[in-house]
């Protein structure tokens, strides 16, 4: 328990002692090239020795990384931080163009999930133009069975552009870009089957497209991508099967046939482009509300007020008039029901002068007092309907 209550207190002291106790790393001076990927490795195993060694706890923490341009709360616009697991390397990547020539900081906090402590470091990126200059012939490439943090490694991304000069017949091929296919509006894949997201690799070069490449965007197999079919390509296909290249998603940009006064679709890294800032206005102007005032409740008031006086009229000042028009309404019905009435008795007097016979089962068969059986057909002449039926009994 004296264990337990100790390293509670241990625990509470660093949470609030953090930002004193904050370690920081060297300087680190980097160099990005305009056109080309630019790639840093956050190395777990470079923060860990700063960390404070704790027998206690584990030797190998979960670390994440946090970076931003200095002095401001995110990256750049072309630089982009990714670190899939907290177990698992970070990476700061991306690629930069003739607007960031210049120099950047940026500034990287490593947070120790255990221990809540943090270790900064302070990167310094000279962004410089391309010795080589402008390369205008660029090849975009889908590949589908890689994730982007896969690709950043140095000895992968070179055996893909070993494999794309195999294919282009030319050395000196330059990596522009590397950008996952979620930030292109793709779909996250399902967990199965141990699918990947995708990656978009681009490469530029001096020269021009071989045969190789240009038969992928032939009408042929452009009439195969749309029935969901593979392209036919001639050449060897020095990916597969490391890399597995949808070449129905292949781009080919040729700048060189770029006119000024033309529009051309040029796919995107997935980077929004920098737009004006938003200025707002120092001093807004007065505002007056009392005609809003009387719009929104003032004219609902009179308008229900005028209701109300038109209902009292009618009700009030109109009564004799629905009187009137009930009373009459009532004397209808009551000469329809005396008409009713009157027509009833006539129909009866008239039936009580009729001389049809009466009706057999309505005559006298037996005197209940004498026993006597009588014909009821003796004496057709004599209408037994004008006699009661108990005197006729009798």
């Amino acid at each position: 328990m004296a264990g337990q209550g100790l390293t509670g207190s241990y625990f509470l002291a660093v949470v609030l002692f953090s930002g004193i106790l904050d370690a920081s790393l060297p300087v680190l001076q980097l160099r990005a090239v305009v056109g080309e990927i630019f790639i840093h490795e956050l190395e777990r195993e470079g923060f860990l020795d700063y960390f404070t060694d704790h027998s206690e706890l584990s030797s190998d923490p979960p670390i994440t990384f946090h970076a931003n341009l200095l002095d401001h709360p995110d990256l750049p616009q072309w630089l982009r931080y990714i670190q899939r697991t907290p177990f698992q390397t970070g990476y700061l990547y991306g690629s930069a163009t003739d607007r960031e020539i210049g120099t950047q900081t940026i500034e990287v906090t490593a947070y120790n999930r255990d221990t809540y402590e943090t270790v900064r470091q302070t990167l310094v990126i000279s962004i410089v133009p391309s010795p080589d200059g402008e390369m205008p012939y660029q090849a975009d490439f889908f590949v589908k069975n890689w994730n982007v943090e896969e690709v950043l490694p140095t000895e992968v991304h070179e055996l893909f552009q070993q494999a794309v000069d195999s294919m282009w017949e030319q050395e000196g091929l330059v990596v522009v870009n590397i950008s996952s296919a979620l930030d292109r509006g793709g779909r996250v894949p399902l967990p199965i089957e141990n699918r990947k997201e995708g990656i978009y690799i681009k490469v530029s070069s001096k020269d021009p497209f071989t045969e190789c490449l240009t038969e992928a965007k032939s009408s042929e197999n452009l009439h195969r991508c749309k029935l969901e079919q593979q392209p036919v390509i001639t050449c060897y296909d020095s990916f597969s099967p490391r890399f597995r290249v949808d070449w129905c998603n292949l781009t080919l940009i040729d700048l060189t046939d770029v006119n000024a006064t033309e529009m051309v679709t040029v796919f995107g890294d997935g980077v929004l482009e920098p737009g004006p800032e938003f200025n707002p206005p120092e001093d807004a102007p007065d505002r007056l509300f009392f005609y809003d005032f009387l719009l929104t409740f003032l004219l609902p008031l009179i308008f229900g007020l005028l209701l109300c006086l038109i209902l009292a009229y009618i009700m009030c000042c109109r009564r004799e008039g629905i009187y009137r028009r009930d009373m009459k309404t009532s004397d209808i019905q009551m000469v329809h029901h005396h008409t009713i009435h009157d027509n009833t008795e006539e129909l009866r007097e008239m039936s009580s002068t009729r001389d049809v016979p009466r009706p057999l089962s309505t005559m006298p068969m037996f005197n209940v007092r004498t026993g006597e059986r009588i014909n009821p057909m003796q004496n057709s002449r004599y209408d037994s309907a004008q006699v009661p039926l108990i005197l006729a009994q009798q």
